[in-house]
């Protein structure tokens, strides 16, 4: 039977097989799209090792120093409240061994009279660097049980601040060069 329709449905005259001169265009699109596709294919790639091999690595040398700076604050509350003891114990009056009398001497009256004794007043030095040494140890302790954020600090949330904003960068300047330069192939078989 014969060809009902010579035209198509729109009203175009059928293209023929000698005006197919969109090959090399085809072909470049198929190279660009293969190149997109093998950049986006390797950051999956690198993604995933992120996820998979650093990520991980850096969760455990966070962990193990935060176990680091507990032991080292609990050493020094230690060394800290010894040394405050040893501080306290060195200000109490020691008793001191008396020379018992020989059976063969005779007993001495004893006349009581006043006498001008010191009195034993604290060190003022000491005092001062004891009540400094448990007002440190204190602190030592209060921050071990709950970390106070100090106002310099900020928080360590979002996107930007476990990847970085150089990274970001460059990924944007990557992009906008596969767009540049992806208009000027199209713009060249054109």
């Amino acid at each position: 039977m014969e060809d009902m329709f010579p035209e198509d449905d729109m009203g175009f005259p059928e293209d023929d097989d000698e005006n197919y001169g969109e090959e090399n265009s085809n072909r470049t699109f198929i190279i660009a799209a293969s190149v997109l596709g093998g950049i986006i294919l390797l950051s999956l790639i690198c993604v995933a090792a992120y996820a998979l091999v650093l990520a991980p690595r850096q969760q455990q040398k966070t962990v193990a120093a935060e176990e680091t700076r507990v032991a080292q604050n609990t050493q020094i509350a230690d060394m800290l409240t010894s040394t405050s003891v040893a501080a306290a114990l060195s200000l109490t009056p020691q008793p001191t061994a008396t020379i018992p009398a020989s059976p063969t001497a005779s007993p001495t009256p004893v006349i009581a009279q006043a006498t001008d004794t010191p009195t034993a007043t604290p060190n003022v030095a000491v005092t001062e660097t004891l009540a400094a040494a448990l007002t440190q140890a204190a602190e030592a302790a209060n921050s071990i049980e709950t970390p106070v954020a100090l106002p310099t600090e900020l928080a360590d949330t979002g996107f930007a601040d476990d990847v970085g904003i150089p990274s970001l960068l460059g990924i944007v300047i990557l992009l906008l060069a596969v767009i540049f330069f992806a208009r000027r192939l199209r713009q060249a078989n054109a």
